[in-house]
């Protein structure tokens, strides 16, 4: 059988997915290949894309391709097809991180210069910020996010429910945020009525003008400025300290400094300036000799500080002790190591941390590894009420029960960087008092904020394509899963006006006879979703960019246990399609298994979902009929994979991902070789599904034998893939079967 040669584009990302991809290949591989299908590596790991923005650095044997370039391109070809991996939305601790490991491995990169001192510094920190947070998505997300979980996923979850913790209607546990002075409580919308240029200007007391951006700007887009006020956010902080300490409830903090990079470091600082105010009121001169950088964390004061005499260093440390006699107790990352919740901004990522804590009974850890009640703090009201919301429904009704609860998928505008991940190049933090406002070419003031020093303000753009497709894709996912979808789209806020104008006129071009559409705030979205949720009816959410983000962890992990486990297709606006494999938060702790006792727990059912949407779109718009076989075989080996529980264990010593990437390959090879619609392709995956069934024991004993010792992968964010081949690989038995699959 003759088939056309077609490519899956497979990401190299970093942490527990980077290692899981090369145990998970050459299974792919084995099949892909059958139906002529070749599957590609395109690199856009953290390290990978330090590596390509400094060529000249490099020898030629060191240099690397730009694969985050490559397939940005490739997102305008209709022809595109993508698996993307979680990857890291780097912090600034992670990238200088990275960098060092590289400088390490002999990689003559230079170190990232926080303050630059002349135009060359400018140029490498320039390189750099394009490499920080959001640096992935916004590139690759050429179409809007349809996102949900699987049949099969779902029947998983109420057959082997995760564990819930017990909610108390005393919990003490709640949101906490700004009520005035925030971006929600400031934001201005105009939507354009033509095409046109406008300019970003600050404008000085004495009227001087400065340009700060020029933007050109399509006819229907919708722009967005909003100012945060320094003064009210330490404000706020301080009060919520006060009241977290006289009321005895312990205190977190939950922003998004990794995606908002520009804008959320700079609160995460002022948190930690705020709690830490005596520490910085002492030492403030000193910490800016050192060049300690708050936005980074309380870990740079001990990072800077390392290199002092041990008696200064130790005097303050000493004062670092003492500012928690006097705030309330803070909620710990890592209560082992003394790893606090201001430790670092790319710890504390709150669609993440959210969840988990509401998943949780409310509770968070302490210093002394226990859970308690939490002030959950986060400053900018937009989303988070939707937590306290949710927090006050667990109170009054108790757990979710992930047995019986209806499931919450979701449409997500995002394409052409859509809304708040499309500010960082519009976000300023504001040196002195003036006037900030966005101008038309012709003069026009269109918004207009005052602003004083050390307060955020951000502009926003949405595309009116996107809105289009956004509202045709929810209109098509209601009408195919005979399920309400709600717009999430608040009333009292400037941008989901704008929004909302749009949402009922595009509805207009759709067939909607019979379906279940509303347009709700946030709050009367999630309290209708979860009213439908605990009586196991279903319900689509349909929402911005951000919104997006939080409620695709938020329901995930309360329904799954994980928000890794979602189908999440993003068919592109040209007409290729990208299917991402679902949250990566928790690599690091996964990889730091496998080094200590080489288990890893990573759960690859994402990528087999993704997978298997990914060869079916491919039989449908290249006509290959052999890879609409092997997606049909593989859904039926996922859904086998899940009913005989063989995803992976958390404990050593039991089967981990590359135990359950085995028992896929096996249950995929005998469903190939026993369907009937490609006879031919069934003789060819006969012999290998004899092979793998009849040395099951033995591939599972050598996939055994290696857990329980350290495993050297020789970097962290640039380990040596020869050496992960190794690690990743051990069943010689498995090899040979797979072979000559790489």
């Amino acid at each position: 059988m003759t088939t056309t040669n077609q490519t899956i584009y497979w990401t190299l990302t970093d942490e527990a997915p980077s290692l899981a991809t090369c145990s998970l290949l050459p299974i792919v591989r084995a099949f892909t290949s059958a139906a002529g299908i070749d599957v590609q590596i395109s690199d856009i790991s953290l390290a990978g894309r330090v590596l390509s923005a400094f060529p000249e650095n490099l020898t030629d044997e060191q240099r690397v391709e730009d694969g985050l370039k490559f397939l940005g391109q490739l997102t305008q070809d209709p022809s595109a097809n993508i698996i993307k991996l979680p990857n890291i939305s780097a912090s600034n601790p992670q990238l200088k991180a990275c960098i060092a490991e590289l400088q390490e491995q002999g990689y003559d990169i230079p170190d990232f210069p926080e303050d630059p001192q002349n135009g060359k510094e400018e140029d490498i920190k320039a390189r750099y910020s394009k490499i920080l947070g959001s640096a992935v998505n916004p590139v690759l997300r050429e179409g809007n996010s349809d996102r949900r979980a699987p049949g099969a996923v779902k029947a998983f979850a109420r057959k082997f429910p995760h564990s819930m913790g017990k909610w108390s209607k005393a919990s003490q546990t709640h949101a906490d945020y700004m009520r005035k002075g925030d971006f929600f409580s400031s934001e201005q919308s105009v939507t354009m009525a033509e095409a046109g240029d406008v300019r970003i200007e600050f404008v000085n007391p004495n009227g001087a003008v400065e340009v700060k951006k020029e933007l050109s700007l399509e006819k229907g887009e919708v722009l967005d400025s909003m100012r945060m006020s320094c003064k009210a956010l330490r404000e706020f902080f301080e009060e919520s300290l006060q009241d977290a300490k006289d009321t005895g409830v312990m205190w977190s903090l939950h922003v998004k400094a990794t995606m908002m990079k520009v804008s959320h470091p700079i609160v995460f600082g002022h948190a930690v300036t705020v709690f830490y105010k005596d520490l910085f009121e002492q030492y403030g001169d000193l910490f800016k000799e050192l060049g300690v950088n708050p936005n980074n964390g309380i870990g740079s004061v001990y990072d800077k500080i390392s290199a002092l005499p041990r008696s200064k260093r130790e005097e303050i440390e000493e004062a670092i002790y003492k500012c928690y006699e006097t705030r309330p107790k803070l909620a710990m990352v890592d209560s082992s190591k003394g790893i606090t919740n201001l430790h670092v901004p790319s710890d504390v990522i709150v669609d993440a941390s959210m969840p988990a804590m509401i998943r949780n009974g409310g509770k968070m850890w302490d210093a002394n590894g226990q859970t308690a009640d939490t002030k959950a703090v986060m400053p900018e009201s937009t989303y988070a009420r939707i937590y306290q919301d949710m927090i006050n429904f667990c109170k009054t009704n108790g757990a979710f029960d992930p047995t019986t609860i209806g499931t919450v998928p979701n449409v997500g505008l995002m394409a052409k960087k859509a809304e708040e991940y499309g500010s960082h190049d519009k976000t300023f933090e504001i040196e002195k008092a003036g006037l900030m406002r966005v101008v038309k070419a012709d003069g026009t003031v269109l918004m207009r904020h005052q602003v004083e020093a050390g307060d955020i303000w951000r502009a926003c753009q949405t595309k009116d394509e996107p809105v289009r497709d956004w509202v045709k894709l929810a209109v098509t996912r209601a009408r195919q899963s005979n399920t309400p979808a709600i717009f999430w789209l608040d009333q009292e806020r400037a941008h989901d006006l704008e929004l909302t104008k749009k949402v009922n006129e595009y509805l207009k071009e759709h067939d909607t006879e019979g379906l279940e559409i509303y347009v709700k705030s946030y709050s009367q979205a999630i309290r209708f979703t979860m009213d439908r949720m605990i009586r196991g009816k279903d319900t689509i959410s349909v929402t911005g960019n951000v919104l997006r983000d939080y409620l695709t962890d938020l329901f995930p992990i309360i329904e799954l246990g994980t928000s890794a486990k979602m189908l999440s297709i993003v068919p592109m606006l040209k007409g290729g399609g990208m299917y991402e494999t679902g949250a990566g938060g928790s690599a690091p702790k996964h990889v730091q298994q496998v080094e200590e006792e080489n288990h890893l727990r990573w759960d690859s059912l994402g990528e087999f979902l993704a997978l298997a949407v990914s060869l079916e779109d491919l039989g449908i718009k290249q006509d290959n009929k052999r890879a609409a076989v092997l997606a049909k075989t593989l859904d039926a080996a996922t859904g086998r994979l899940l009913e005989n529980n063989k995803s992976p264990s958390r404990k050593t010593g039991e089967l981990d991902n590359r135990g359950s990437h085995f028992y896929l390959g096996m249950y995929w090879a005998e469903e190939v070789a026993n369907q009937t619609d490609d006879p031919e392709l069934a003789a060819e995956f006969k012999a290998l599904s004899e092979t793998l069934s009849s040395n099951k024991d033995k591939i599972i004993s050598e996939l055994a034998e290696c857990q329980g010792t350290p495993a050297a992968l020789d970097g962290y964010y640039h380990a040596k893939r020869e050496t992960v081949k190794k690690v990743m690989r051990p069943s010689s038995t498995l090899n040979a079967a797979l072979s000559p699959a790489k």
